[in-house]
């Protein structure tokens, strides 16, 4: 699933150690606020209540209204932060990111928002998502003379704004999106704008919110809570909002093609108090539950859930089954990596620090284990040995979501098929090789229907490439040579 030395840049001894916290991860998330005096601090806030996006890295940048400064560092917000820090960044408005780096290392040159100063004034972005062209682009901006300063995808497009000429920043903008493909919600500031765009499928998260006379953006509306913001509407796909002291004008860079929003923001992202697109996560997450149930219902003793995405899907299959739900499984909070060591005996006993079973619950029982995803199986496979070992006398594993059997390519770090054990591997074989009594996913159409779509949305609205492999937009593999795939800049 991780790139070569991936899990050593993030401070793990080997792969595998990686899926014990999170087999699934995705890029980042993004706040930004408009009009407001405490501008820093309430990034600060709305950063913290989108850790969950990404851990490795975060950022804010600031305008006065002449002059933008930034604050960027790795780690989590409480590491990057301070009191000391925040109020050296005055100013009215702010973009802040928290990253988890599936595009470009994990360095501090790629932790945003980027800053770029130049003659003409300093541009600051911060990018959620995915450029599946970059790589392209980036072949061509340099063969014309740009030079990059990080290896993330997101330089890609503050390159395609200089390049813009003379005409106005958000033409220039508005051109350089038209080039872009992929996943994508970018806030863009200057000194005197705040731009938002989100890609033509909505395959990213990006909602607009109101708090007195501020403007808010974020990747999920919980940020909005914390902050104290109310939630106007989502941003559209395709569509660029342009906020300034005069207010909010609507725009487009493009027209919004068919509606893909990433399945898995329901399933397993985005935080239960969210609602995306109009949908909260945790609801969805308890009617997957259900519809698990109804497609493999089974005679068992208690249901348990993964923590924490998982939760609310157990909750859901224990609601419709009846069969009580427990805290069977207990996952500790305080950990960190110091843990780690060369054995491998130490590294199994760092497992079990990490997640616990609970003996009097599971102890003789026949116990349904509820998760929202296998992707190479290792968590699975360990957590099942840990009910096991505490007395479980059955263990059956169900999946609140499709086997996913595709590639990423929208900001999700599973970019190749051999990573994927069901890529390679039947169910059963699936449910041999994690050790279960039995394995049940959940289908397709039972997803869309359980998430809750309203019908007028072509083909749901939603993205199901990971377990279809129906991309819905054009992939440019790594295996193209960037001349093969030519663009206009």
């Amino acid at each position: 699933m991780f790139p070569a030395n991936k899990h050593r840049e993030l401070g793990f001894e080997n792969e595998e150690e990686i899926d014990v916290v999170r087999e699934l991860n995705e890029e980042c998330g993004i706040f930004a606020i408009w009009g407001h005096e405490e501008a820093a601090n309430l990034s600060y806030y709305g950063l913290h209540s989108l850790q969950h996006r990404g851990q490795e890295g975060a950022g804010i940048a600031v305008t006065n209204g002449d002059r933008i400064k930034f604050h960027k560092g790795l780690g989590l917000v409480n590491d990057v932060f301070s009191e000391t820090v925040l109020s050296d960044l005055e100013g009215h408005a702010a973009i802040g990111h928290v990253r988890y780096s599936t595009q470009g290392a994990n360095n501090y040159a790629n932790v945003q928002p980027l800053v770029f100063r130049s003659q003409t004034g300093t541009l600051s972005l911060a990018h959620n998502g995915n450029l599946v062209n970059a790589n392209a682009l980036k072949y061509q901006l340099e063969g014309q003379g740009s030079i990059f300063q990080t290896t993330s995808d997101t330089e890609v497009l503050a390159h395609l704004i200089k390049r813009g000429g003379s005409i106005s920043l958000v033409d220039r903008v508005k051109n350089a999106l038209s080039m872009i493909k992929g996943a994508y919600a970018f806030v863009i500031l200057t000194e005197d704008q705040l731009l938002v765009a989100r890609d033509p499928n909505g395959l990213r998260p990006l909602a607009l919110g109101r708090l007195g006379d501020a403007w808010v953006v974020t990747s999920e509306t919980c940020a909005f809570d914390i902050v104290g913001a109310t939630f106007v509407r989502d941003v559209e796909p395709g569509e660029l909002l342009i906020i300034d002291e005069h207010g909010v004008l609507e725009d487009r860079f493009a027209r919004s093609s068919q509606r893909a929003i990433c399945s898995m923001e329901y399933i397993y992202f985005s935080r239960p108090d969210s609602n995306i697109e109009g949908i909260n996560v945790h609801a969805s997450r308890k009617r997957l539950g259900m519809m698990l149930a109804k497609e493999a219902p089974i005679e068992a003793d208690v249901v348990t859930g993964v923590p924490d995405s998982s939760i609310s899907a157990a909750i859901g299959y224990a609601e419709a089954t009846g069969i009580p739900y427990e805290l069977g499984l207990i996952k500790n909070r305080y950990v960190g990596r110091t843990f780690i060591q060369p054995s491998q005996a130490l590294r199994e006993q760092g497992v079990k620090m990490k997640l616990s079973a609970v003996r009097g619950i599971v102890e003789g029982k026949r116990v349904v284990m509820v998760d929202d995803s296998i992707v190479r199986g290792t968590t699975s496979r360990r957590i099942v040995n840990l009910l096991r070992e505490a007395g479980a006398k059955e263990v059956h594993v169900c999946i609140s979501s499709p086997p996913i059997k595709n590639p990423c390519f929208y900001g999700i770090d599973t970019s190749s098929e051999s990573e994927l054990i069901a890529s390679n591997h039947s169910v059963e074989e699936i449910r041999e090789i994690i050790g279960a009594d039995s394995l049940t996913f959940l289908s397709v159409e039972g997803l869309k229907q359980a998430i809750g779509r309203s019908p007028e949305w072509s083909q749901c609205g939603q993205c199901l490439a990971c377990f279809t492999g129906d991309y819905p937009t054009e992939i440019y593999p790594d295996t193209v040579l960037p001349h093969e795939k030519e663009l206009t800049i």
